[in-house]
Protein backbone atom coordinates (compact mmCIF):
# COMPACT_ATOMS: atom_id res chain seq x y z
CA UNK A 1 0.00 0.00 0.00
CA UNK A 2 0.82 3.28 -0.83
CA UNK A 3 1.38 6.12 2.37
CA UNK A 4 0.20 9.32 0.38
CA UNK A 5 1.20 11.20 3.07
CA UNK A 6 5.02 10.41 2.50
CA UNK A 7 5.53 11.21 -0.94
CA UNK A 8 8.69 11.33 -2.78
CA UNK A 9 9.11 13.55 -5.59
CA UNK A 10 11.20 13.65 -8.97
CA UNK A 11 11.42 16.59 -10.88
CA UNK A 12 11.56 16.26 -14.68
CA UNK A 13 10.86 19.12 -16.57
CA UNK A 14 7.26 19.79 -15.54
CA UNK A 15 6.05 16.57 -14.79
CA UNK A 16 6.34 15.64 -10.95
CA UNK A 17 6.42 11.82 -11.23
CA UNK A 18 6.14 9.37 -7.20
CA UNK A 19 8.78 7.26 -6.59
CA UNK A 20 7.28 4.56 -4.64
CA UNK A 21 6.40 0.80 -5.29
CA UNK A 22 3.74 0.44 -7.80
CA UNK A 23 0.87 -0.66 -5.92
CA UNK A 24 -1.42 -3.53 -6.26
CA UNK A 25 -4.29 -1.79 -4.33
CA UNK A 26 -5.31 2.06 -4.52
CA UNK A 27 -5.55 3.94 -1.71
CA UNK A 28 -8.07 6.51 -0.89
CA UNK A 29 -7.07 9.70 -1.35
CA UNK A 30 -5.55 8.47 -4.62
CA UNK A 31 -3.30 11.24 -4.90
CA UNK A 32 -1.75 13.32 -2.42
CA UNK A 33 -2.71 16.95 -2.02
CA UNK A 34 -6.32 19.03 -1.92
CA UNK A 35 -8.07 18.35 -4.90
CA UNK A 36 -11.94 18.84 -6.06
CA UNK A 37 -13.96 18.20 -8.83
CA UNK A 38 -12.29 15.29 -10.98
CA UNK A 39 -13.23 14.55 -14.84
CA UNK A 40 -11.66 11.14 -15.45
CA UNK A 41 -10.98 10.99 -19.41
CA UNK A 42 -8.98 7.96 -21.21
CA UNK A 43 -6.30 9.26 -23.72
CA UNK A 44 -3.62 7.57 -25.77
CA UNK A 45 -4.68 4.25 -23.60
CA UNK A 46 -3.96 5.93 -20.37
CA UNK A 47 -6.52 7.63 -17.72
CA UNK A 48 -6.66 10.68 -17.03
CA UNK A 49 -8.24 13.37 -14.05
CA UNK A 50 -8.01 16.86 -14.11
CA UNK A 51 -9.39 18.44 -11.22
CA UNK A 52 -9.52 21.81 -8.56
CA UNK A 53 -6.83 22.86 -7.02
CA UNK A 54 -8.13 23.04 -3.51
CA UNK A 55 -6.04 23.94 -0.97
CA UNK A 56 -6.10 27.02 1.59
CA UNK A 57 -2.61 28.11 0.78
CA UNK A 58 -0.18 28.19 -2.55
CA UNK A 59 3.23 26.27 -2.14
CA UNK A 60 6.52 27.78 -3.06
CA UNK A 61 6.55 26.26 -6.66
CA UNK A 62 3.16 27.17 -7.25
CA UNK A 63 3.97 31.80 -7.85
CA UNK A 64 0.75 33.53 -8.87
CA UNK A 65 1.58 35.23 -11.93
CA UNK A 66 -0.99 38.34 -12.62
CA UNK A 67 -1.46 41.14 -15.16
CA UNK A 68 -2.31 44.30 -13.71
CA UNK A 69 -6.28 43.72 -14.79
CA UNK A 70 -6.19 40.66 -13.29
CA UNK A 71 -5.14 42.85 -10.24
CA UNK A 72 -7.92 44.86 -10.54
CA UNK A 73 -10.21 41.77 -10.59
CA UNK A 74 -9.01 39.90 -7.37
CA UNK A 75 -9.63 43.51 -5.80
CA UNK A 76 -13.53 42.54 -5.22
CA UNK A 77 -13.93 42.33 -1.09
CA UNK A 78 -16.58 39.69 -1.34
CA UNK A 79 -14.52 37.00 -3.17
CA UNK A 80 -13.90 34.33 -0.67
CA UNK A 81 -9.99 33.74 -0.04
CA UNK A 82 -9.88 30.20 -1.24
CA UNK A 83 -10.65 31.08 -4.58
CA UNK A 84 -7.89 33.79 -4.97
CA UNK A 85 -5.41 31.14 -4.39
CA UNK A 86 -7.57 28.71 -7.38
CA UNK A 87 -4.91 30.00 -10.09
CA UNK A 88 -3.94 26.89 -11.80
CA UNK A 89 -5.02 23.48 -12.21
CA UNK A 90 -2.72 20.49 -12.27
CA UNK A 91 -3.35 17.32 -13.78
CA UNK A 92 -2.75 13.56 -13.07
CA UNK A 93 -2.32 10.62 -15.01
CA UNK A 94 -2.16 6.33 -14.95
CA UNK A 95 -2.11 3.36 -16.63
CA UNK A 96 -4.03 1.14 -14.16
CA UNK A 97 -6.48 3.95 -11.78
CA UNK A 98 -4.09 3.10 -8.80
CA UNK A 99 -0.55 4.42 -9.49
CA UNK A 100 -0.72 8.04 -10.64
CA UNK A 101 1.94 10.93 -12.04
CA UNK A 102 1.05 14.49 -11.02
CA UNK A 103 1.31 17.02 -14.49
CA UNK A 104 1.98 20.39 -12.83
CA UNK A 105 0.25 23.51 -13.58
CA UNK A 106 -1.58 22.02 -16.68
CA UNK A 107 -3.62 25.75 -17.15
CA UNK A 108 -3.17 28.85 -15.08
CA UNK A 109 -4.24 32.57 -15.16
CA UNK A 110 -0.96 33.29 -16.98
CA UNK A 111 -2.35 32.02 -20.09
CA UNK A 112 -5.89 33.24 -19.75
CA UNK A 113 -6.14 37.45 -19.75
CA UNK A 114 -9.97 37.50 -18.55
CA UNK A 115 -9.47 35.12 -15.52
CA UNK A 116 -7.98 35.95 -12.31
CA UNK A 117 -9.25 33.79 -9.73
CA UNK A 118 -12.05 30.74 -8.93
CA UNK A 119 -10.57 28.36 -11.40
CA UNK A 120 -12.94 25.47 -11.50
CA UNK A 121 -13.90 22.43 -12.74
CA UNK A 122 -11.92 21.59 -15.86
CA UNK A 123 -13.66 19.37 -18.54
CA UNK A 124 -10.93 17.97 -21.13
CA UNK A 125 -11.34 16.06 -24.46
CA UNK A 126 -9.71 14.98 -27.63
CA UNK A 127 -11.12 16.44 -30.90
CA UNK A 128 -9.56 17.28 -34.09
CA UNK A 129 -6.06 16.18 -33.44
CA UNK A 130 -6.27 18.20 -30.20
CA UNK A 131 -7.07 18.69 -26.74
CA UNK A 132 -9.14 20.86 -25.17
CA UNK A 133 -9.69 22.03 -21.61
CA UNK A 134 -13.34 23.66 -20.84
CA UNK A 135 -12.95 25.69 -16.82
CA UNK A 136 -14.61 28.09 -15.34
CA UNK A 137 -13.19 30.79 -13.92
CA UNK A 138 -13.55 34.15 -12.09
CA UNK A 139 -17.18 32.78 -10.15
CA UNK A 140 -19.20 35.80 -11.51
CA UNK A 141 -22.61 36.80 -10.04
CA UNK A 142 -24.26 39.10 -12.61
CA UNK A 143 -23.46 39.79 -16.22
CA UNK A 144 -21.78 42.79 -15.54
CA UNK A 145 -18.49 40.67 -14.53
CA UNK A 146 -16.16 39.29 -16.51
CA UNK A 147 -15.55 35.87 -16.29
CA UNK A 148 -17.62 32.63 -16.93
CA UNK A 149 -16.74 29.41 -19.01
CA UNK A 150 -13.42 29.44 -21.21
CA UNK A 151 -11.94 26.86 -23.44
CA UNK A 152 -8.26 26.20 -23.90
CA UNK A 153 -5.88 23.67 -26.31
CA UNK A 154 -2.98 22.08 -26.20
CA UNK A 155 -1.63 19.60 -28.63
CA UNK A 156 -0.92 16.99 -25.66
CA UNK A 157 -3.36 16.33 -22.57
CA UNK A 158 -0.55 17.31 -20.11
CA UNK A 159 -0.38 20.38 -21.44
CA UNK A 160 0.55 23.36 -21.35
CA UNK A 161 -3.23 24.33 -22.35
CA UNK A 162 -3.71 28.14 -23.85
CA UNK A 163 -6.87 30.36 -23.99
CA UNK A 164 -8.28 29.75 -27.30
CA UNK A 165 -10.71 32.13 -27.13
CA UNK A 166 -9.31 35.62 -25.10
CA UNK A 167 -12.57 35.63 -23.50
CA UNK A 168 -15.31 33.45 -22.00
CA UNK A 169 -17.51 30.89 -24.55
CA UNK A 170 -20.16 31.40 -21.96
CA UNK A 171 -19.74 35.14 -20.29
CA UNK A 172 -23.37 35.51 -18.99
CA UNK A 173 -26.28 34.01 -16.72
CA UNK A 174 -28.77 31.90 -18.85
CA UNK A 175 -31.68 30.67 -17.45
CA UNK A 176 -30.93 31.17 -13.74
CA UNK A 177 -27.86 29.20 -14.15
CA UNK A 178 -24.24 30.23 -13.37
CA UNK A 179 -21.59 29.85 -15.68
CA UNK A 180 -19.71 26.87 -13.80
CA UNK A 181 -19.01 23.26 -13.09
CA UNK A 182 -19.09 22.68 -17.09
CA UNK A 183 -18.91 19.09 -18.90
CA UNK A 184 -18.61 18.35 -22.78
CA UNK A 185 -19.60 15.48 -24.37
CA UNK A 186 -19.96 13.69 -27.37
CA UNK A 187 -23.17 11.68 -28.96
CA UNK A 188 -22.30 8.74 -30.85
CA UNK A 189 -23.43 10.89 -33.92
CA UNK A 190 -20.40 12.98 -33.34
CA UNK A 191 -22.60 16.05 -31.76
CA UNK A 192 -20.81 17.78 -28.82
CA UNK A 193 -23.01 19.25 -25.79
CA UNK A 194 -22.01 21.27 -23.02
CA UNK A 195 -23.84 20.71 -19.74
CA UNK A 196 -23.36 23.28 -16.85
CA UNK A 197 -24.84 25.46 -14.35
CA UNK A 198 -24.82 26.58 -11.09
CA UNK A 199 -27.53 28.57 -8.38
CA UNK A 200 -29.85 24.73 -8.95
CA UNK A 201 -29.88 25.64 -12.71
CA UNK A 202 -28.93 23.33 -15.44
CA UNK A 203 -28.23 24.19 -18.80
CA UNK A 204 -27.32 22.50 -22.35
CA UNK A 205 -25.98 23.64 -24.71
CA UNK A 206 -24.98 22.54 -28.38
CA UNK A 207 -21.13 23.21 -29.47
CA UNK A 208 -19.94 23.32 -32.99
CA UNK A 209 -17.37 21.11 -34.89
CA UNK A 210 -14.21 22.92 -33.63
CA UNK A 211 -15.80 23.26 -30.03
CA UNK A 212 -15.04 27.29 -29.86
CA UNK A 213 -18.44 28.61 -30.09
CA UNK A 214 -21.82 26.99 -29.88
CA UNK A 215 -24.73 26.05 -32.55
CA UNK A 216 -28.07 26.74 -31.65
CA UNK A 217 -31.37 24.24 -31.41
CA UNK A 218 -33.84 23.79 -33.89
CA UNK A 219 -36.36 26.52 -31.90
CA UNK A 220 -32.98 29.12 -32.30
CA UNK A 221 -31.94 29.34 -28.61
CA UNK A 222 -29.16 28.56 -27.38
CA UNK A 223 -29.31 27.28 -24.03
CA UNK A 224 -31.93 24.41 -22.98
CA UNK A 225 -32.55 24.67 -18.93
CA UNK A 226 -32.68 20.89 -18.36
CA UNK A 227 -33.00 21.54 -14.47
CA UNK A 228 -33.57 17.20 -13.47
CA UNK A 229 -34.58 18.06 -9.78
CA UNK A 230 -35.42 20.95 -7.16
CA UNK A 231 -32.39 19.71 -5.49
CA UNK A 232 -29.91 20.55 -8.43
CA UNK A 233 -26.94 22.08 -7.05
CA UNK A 234 -24.11 21.85 -9.72
CA UNK A 235 -22.17 19.34 -11.23
CA UNK A 236 -23.77 18.61 -13.99
CA UNK A 237 -22.27 15.42 -15.65
CA UNK A 238 -23.68 13.31 -18.91
CA UNK A 239 -22.63 9.15 -19.42
CA UNK A 240 -24.87 7.10 -22.53
CA UNK A 241 -24.81 3.38 -21.54
CA UNK A 242 -27.08 0.86 -24.18
CA UNK A 243 -28.92 4.11 -25.33
CA UNK A 244 -29.98 5.89 -22.24
CA UNK A 245 -28.36 9.13 -21.02
CA UNK A 246 -27.85 9.81 -17.42
CA UNK A 247 -27.35 12.83 -16.19
CA UNK A 248 -25.65 13.39 -13.19
CA UNK A 249 -25.43 16.27 -11.00
CA UNK A 250 -24.39 17.40 -7.11
CA UNK A 251 -27.19 18.64 -3.97
CA UNK A 252 -26.41 20.05 -1.46
CA UNK A 253 -23.75 22.57 0.18
CA UNK A 254 -20.17 21.65 -1.12
CA UNK A 255 -18.77 22.84 2.11
CA UNK A 256 -21.34 20.59 4.04
CA UNK A 257 -21.66 17.22 5.21
CA UNK A 258 -24.28 16.53 3.03
CA UNK A 259 -22.69 16.99 -0.51
CA UNK A 260 -23.94 14.15 -2.53
CA UNK A 261 -24.70 12.72 -6.32
CA UNK A 262 -28.00 12.27 -7.65
CA UNK A 263 -28.90 10.95 -11.41
CA UNK A 264 -31.90 11.06 -14.07
CA UNK A 265 -31.77 9.59 -17.20
CA UNK A 266 -33.73 10.46 -20.69
CA UNK A 267 -33.62 8.86 -24.30
CA UNK A 268 -32.19 12.41 -25.32
CA UNK A 269 -29.25 13.90 -24.18
CA UNK A 270 -31.36 17.24 -23.99
CA UNK A 271 -34.25 15.59 -22.04
CA UNK A 272 -36.36 15.75 -20.46
CA UNK A 273 -34.76 13.52 -17.90
CA UNK A 274 -36.40 11.46 -15.03
CA UNK A 275 -35.24 12.14 -11.44
CA UNK A 276 -33.99 8.33 -10.04
CA UNK A 277 -32.30 9.39 -6.82
CA UNK A 278 -28.67 9.74 -5.02
CA UNK A 279 -26.18 7.30 -5.37
CA UNK A 280 -23.21 9.16 -3.76
CA UNK A 281 -23.54 10.40 0.02
CA UNK A 282 -21.41 10.52 3.07
CA UNK A 283 -20.76 7.43 5.06
CA UNK A 284 -19.89 8.80 8.97
CA UNK A 285 -16.98 5.69 8.97
CA UNK A 286 -15.42 7.26 5.84
CA UNK A 287 -16.06 10.35 4.57
CA UNK A 288 -18.53 13.23 4.68
CA UNK A 289 -19.30 15.84 1.59
CA UNK A 290 -18.70 13.38 -1.41
CA UNK A 291 -19.81 14.75 -4.32
CA UNK A 292 -19.22 16.67 -7.63
CA UNK A 293 -17.69 13.43 -9.48
CA UNK A 294 -17.26 12.11 -12.66
CA UNK A 295 -17.34 8.41 -14.53
CA UNK A 296 -15.17 6.27 -16.69
CA UNK A 297 -16.34 3.38 -18.39
CA UNK A 298 -13.25 0.91 -19.37
CA UNK A 299 -13.95 0.28 -22.93
CA UNK A 300 -15.34 -2.73 -24.31
CA UNK A 301 -16.45 -3.91 -20.97
CA UNK A 302 -19.82 -3.02 -18.36
CA UNK A 303 -16.73 -1.68 -15.93
CA UNK A 304 -17.93 1.61 -14.64
CA UNK A 305 -15.99 3.59 -11.92
CA UNK A 306 -16.66 6.93 -10.18
CA UNK A 307 -14.41 9.44 -9.25
CA UNK A 308 -15.35 12.11 -6.60
CA UNK A 309 -14.19 14.57 -3.94
CA UNK A 310 -14.84 14.19 -0.42
CA UNK A 311 -13.71 15.28 3.18
CA UNK A 312 -12.09 13.73 5.28
CA UNK A 313 -13.67 13.19 8.65
CA UNK A 314 -11.35 15.03 10.70
CA UNK A 315 -11.77 18.29 8.96
CA UNK A 316 -14.36 20.89 9.53
CA UNK A 317 -12.56 23.03 6.94
CA UNK A 318 -14.99 23.43 3.52
CA UNK A 319 -12.17 23.67 1.44
CA UNK A 320 -10.42 20.78 2.34
CA UNK A 321 -11.51 18.03 -0.25
CA UNK A 322 -9.58 15.21 -1.51
CA UNK A 323 -10.10 12.61 -5.11
CA UNK A 324 -11.15 9.18 -4.14
CA UNK A 325 -12.48 6.04 -6.46
CA UNK A 326 -14.68 3.10 -6.46
CA UNK A 327 -16.80 0.77 -8.24
CA UNK A 328 -20.32 2.22 -9.75
CA UNK A 329 -22.43 -0.58 -11.07
CA UNK A 330 -25.72 -0.74 -12.98
CA UNK A 331 -28.84 -3.07 -12.24
CA UNK A 332 -30.23 -5.32 -14.34
CA UNK A 333 -33.01 -2.97 -14.81
CA UNK A 334 -30.66 0.21 -15.93
CA UNK A 335 -30.93 1.89 -12.80
CA UNK A 336 -27.52 2.45 -10.31
CA UNK A 337 -26.40 0.99 -7.46
CA UNK A 338 -25.74 3.16 -4.41
CA UNK A 339 -22.27 3.93 -4.30
CA UNK A 340 -19.91 1.94 -1.38
CA UNK A 341 -17.37 4.66 -0.39
CA UNK A 342 -13.72 2.92 0.60
CA UNK A 343 -10.60 3.60 1.88
CA UNK A 344 -9.17 0.87 0.13
CA UNK A 345 -10.40 1.96 -3.38
CA UNK A 346 -9.85 -0.42 -6.38
CA UNK A 347 -7.21 -3.14 -8.18
CA UNK A 348 -5.51 -2.01 -10.84
CA UNK A 349 -7.86 -2.16 -13.99
CA UNK A 350 -5.83 -3.08 -17.14
CA UNK A 351 -6.72 -1.10 -20.49
CA UNK A 352 -7.39 -2.74 -23.85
Amino acid sequence: MIDWSKPLFLVIGTAITALCATAAVADNPIVPGQYADPEIRIFDHRFWIFPTYSASETTPDQPVVLSEQQREMRENPDIWSPFLKQTFMDAFSSPDLVNWTRHPRVLEVANISWAAYALWAPSAIQANDRYYLFFGANDIKDNEQLGGIGVAVSDDPEGPYRDALGKPLIGEIHNGAQPIDQMVFRDDDGQFYLYYGGWQHSNVARLSDDLLSLEPFDNGEFFKEITPSKDYVEGSFMVKRKGIYYLMWSEGEWTGPDYSVAYATSHSPVGPFENKGKILQQDNKIARGAGHHSVVNIPDTDDWYIVYHRRPLHSDDGNHRVLAIDRMIFNEDGTIKPVIMTDEGISPVTLP
